[in-house]
C-alpha cells in the first residue's frame, strides 16, 4: 500500500521539482543565448571572399582560407596517427591483457591524461617536439601534441564499445576454429565499429576546438600551402586565428565570424556522431 505523503514532504517534493525545472530552463536559456549571440554577431561578417581569400596587408583584406586549410591538415594528420594507436591499445587492453592490475593502471593514466589542461600539453609539445626533436614550430608538431591529447578519448570509447560485444559471439567463433586475431578482426571489431567512429568524430571536434596547445606548437602564420608542405610549416588554425584577431588585432567582427563557423562545425560534428551511432544500432537490431 502506498503511504500518503505528509504536507511537509509534498512541499519538499514540489520545491525540488520546481528547482530542477528552473535549473533546466536556465541552462537551456544560457546555451541558446550564447549560440544566438555568437551567430548574431558572426554570420553578418561571413562572406564568400572572407572564406576563400588569404589575408593581405597590401590589399587590406582579411580572409581565413589558410586557417581553414591548416585546420583540415591538422585534423587529418592527427586522426591518421591517433586512430590506429587508440584502437590497437583498446584491443590489447580488452582482449589480450591478462594482468588486471596493469590494465587498471593504464586506464587510470588515460583518465588522468584526459583531464590535464591543454596548455600543459602545449608546453610539453613545444619542449619535446619543437625543441628536443628539432621539429620547430610546425603543424606536424601541433598534430603530434593533439595525438597525445586525443589518445585517451579514442582508447576509452573503443574500450567501452568492445565491452558491448556479447561474449557469446567470441565463443561461437572460437568454437568454429577461428584464432584469436581472426575473431577480433572478423567478429569483435565489426561489432564495435560504431564506438570507434563515434570516438573519432568526437576527437575531430576536440581538435577543431583546440587553441592553447597549438599556440605553442603550430604557430600563427596565415600562408596557403599544400598538405605535406603545410605540415612542415608554421600555420594558424581557426581557433588560433580567432585568438589572434580578437586579442592581438582587436578585429572582433572577424573573431565572431570565426566563432560562428566553429560553432556550426561543432554542431555538425556532434549531430554526425549521434547519427552514426544511431545508424549502427539500427543495423544491429536488424
Amino acid at each position: 500500500m502506498n503511504k500518503k505523503l505528509s504536507p511537509g514532504r509534498r512541499a519538499y517534493t514540489a520545491g525540488m521539482k520546481a528547482l530542477m525545472y528552473a535549473s533546466t530552463a536556465a541552462i537551456g536559456a544560457l546555451v541558446l543565448l550564447l549560440i544566438g549571440y555568437v551567430l548574431y554577431r558572426g554570420i553578418p561578417n561571413i562572406t564568400w571572399k572572407f572564406l576563400t581569400m588569404a589575408p593581405s596587408i597590401l590589399n587590406d583584406t582579411i580572409g581565413i582560407w589558410p586557417d581553414i586549410l591548416n585546420s583540415i591538415y591538422v585534423v587529418i594528420a592527427t586522426i591518421i596517427i591517433v586512430l590506429p594507436l587508440g584502437v590497437c591499445a583498446a584491443v590489447y587492453l580488452s582482449e589480450y591483457a591478462s594482468n588486471k592490475r596493469l590494465v587498471s593502471i593504464i586506464e587510470y593514466a588515460a583518465e588522468t591524461l584526459s583531464g590535464i589542461p591543454s596548455i600543459i600539453y602545449g608546453l610539453v609539445g613545444m619542449l619535446f617536439f619543437c625543441e628536443f626533436l628539432k621539429m620547430q614550430t610546425t603543424l606536424m608538431a601541433g598534430a603530434l601534441t593533439l595525438v597525445i591529447m586525443n589518445l585517451p578519448t579514442v582508447m576509452r570509447t573503443t574500450q567501452e564499445s568492445l565491452k558491448t560485444v556479447p561474449q557469446s559471439y567470441r565463443e561461437g567463433a572460437f568454437g568454429l576454429g577461428a584464432g584469436k586475431w581472426r575473431v577480433i578482426r572478423t567478429v569483435v571489431l565489426p561489432g564495435c565499429v560504431d564506438g570507434v567512429i563515434t570516438g573519432c568524430i568526437l576527437s575531430v571536434g576536440r581538435i577543431l576546438g583546440e587553441s592553447a596547445a597549438l599556440l605553442f606548437t603550430a604557430g600563427i602564420a596565415h600562408v596557403v600551402n599544400g598538405f605535406f608542405m603545410g605540415l612542415k610549416s608554421s600555420g594558424a588554425t581557426l581557433t588560433v586565428a580567432l585568438y589572434i584577431y580578437a586579442k592581438e588585432r582587436g578585429e572582433f567582427g572577424v573573431a565572431f565570424a570565426i566563432a560562428a563557423i566553429l560553432m556550426l562545425l561543432t554542431l555538425i560534428i556532434n549531430l554526425s556522431a549521434e547519427a552514426v551511432a544511431r545508424s549502427f544500432k539500427n543495423k544491429r537490431r536488424i
